[in-house]
């Protein structure tokens, strides 16, 4: 079981995925996570409920958690988060903006009342700026970001097929925290956090807007190849399965005419020397490689692509990957029973190896959670 984080205490007011992944990250670490939900629960509780009746989103980001739920519109609700809030290492909120300010959990007081305290907002656009006061959710900034413009075909722009803006986020401040703690270890002082979505993503977008900035380039939306290398990307076979191959250098280029297309004449050829030449004549290039792909079966082409010391795929299905070799599951225990999630990607040895408790129920803690931070609990312990 993963004691890294045995000791450490957070308590998270949060609600659909980006908050929920980093506090679940930090279960799976040994900490003590405690959720606080909404009377009716976390609204991603109800996404879906495709999974023995449950929300994929949910059971995927909520294990090791204690959930309780509280009114913050009510002081006795209040009063119980606040002397969670006293004994906790980590406060984590991604509330509508300003809502927790209302409610009086600024992350801003609460570095006040607790130096130690180490606190992450997160939010769609961040603190400050002209939207900053919006919802933001993960299609909205997928769009804000750019990131819709550059994926898609040339018939339109289309979104992402995961929530990259909200796991982003998590991952984003999820890094930032355990930064935060091994920085109060040294010195004994918390610090705040702010992550946002748009930033989250934002960063991803470097390549695209720097190739803008500074060469005016635009990057074209291309479906599954790649938008600034080729040849990369999908071709059909003659069994009508798609594979997936890529050039990333001279090397492989020389070697993907020589030893694959059989046309070593094409390695120089104008307009195909090298990457640049060849995005601008990729529809020439494409027209040669669909043809040679269009004779052979998808496990030849694969064989000949690996002959040839070259990266290649299959363009799966969502069918394909649940059966695939590499993909690793771990057992997690749901109010509906055990259910099959896939493994998180970092591998430990020995004592680092996660611990995956249980999903819990909606307000499942609530009561023992009442107890212990209740007014009168130290009291009702002595009884």
């Amino acid at each position: 079981m993963n004691k890294a984080l045995e000791g450490i205490t957070v308590v998270a007011v949060e609600q659909a995925v980006a908050a929920p992944y980093a506090s679940s990250r930090l279960a799976d670490a040994g900490a003590r996570v405690i959720k606080i939900e909404r009377p009716e629960g976390d609204f991603a509780r109800n996404y879906d409920r495709l999974v023995q009746g449950q929300s994929a989103y949910f059971v995927w980001l909520n294990r090791g958690k204690e959930s309780i739920c509280l009114d913050l519109t009510v002081e006795e609700d209040r009063t119980v988060l606040d002397a969670m809030v006293a004994e906790a290492d980590v406060f984590i909120q991604n509330l509508k903006p300003g809502s927790i300010e209302k409610l009086g959990f600024g992350s801003a007081d609460l570095r006040k009342r607790f130096p130690r305290l180490i606190t992450c907002d997160i939010s769609g656009f961040g603190d400050g700026g002209a939207l900053s006061h919006l919802k933001a959710y993960d299609l909205i900034v997928q769009a804000e970001t750019g990131l819709c413009a550059i994926t898609g075909t040339a018939h339109g722009p289309a979104r992402v097929g995961v929530s990259v803006c909200d796991i982003s986020a998590g991952m984003t401040a999820l890094n930032a925290i355990l930064q935060a703690l091994l920085q109060r270890e040294r010195t004994g002082q918390g610090t705040s956090i702010q992550v946002s979505l748009f930033d989250a993503v934002a960063d991803w977008m470097n390549v695209p807007v720097l190739q803008f900035d500074y060469s005016a380039y635009h990057t074209a939306r291309a479906g599954v190849n790649h938008p600034s290398l080729a040849p990369y990307g999908a071709y059909r076979c003659a069994d009508g399965k798609d594979v997936i191959f890529s050039v990333q250098n001279d090397r492989e280029w020389v070697n993907f005419c020589t030893k694959f297309l059989k046309q070593p004449e094409l390695t120089r050829r104008p307009g195909f020397a090298d990457n640049m030449e060849r995005l601008s004549n990729r529809a020439a290039l494409d027209k040669i490689i669909i043809g040679v792909f269009a004779q052979m079966s998808s496990d030849g082409a694969m064989n000949e692509l690996e002959a040839a010391g070259l990266a290649y795929g299959r363009l799966n299905r969502i069918e394909d990957v649940s059966q695939h070799p590499h993909l690793r599951r771990v057992p997690v225990s749901t109010p509906s029973g055990e259910i099959q999630v896939i493994a998180p990607a970092a591998i430990f040895d020995g004592d680092m190896a996660p611990a995956f408790r249980p999903v819990p129920a909606r307000g499942a803690h609530s009561e023992a959670l009442r107890r212990e931070f209740g007014v009168f609990s130290k009291q009702q312990a002595l009884e």
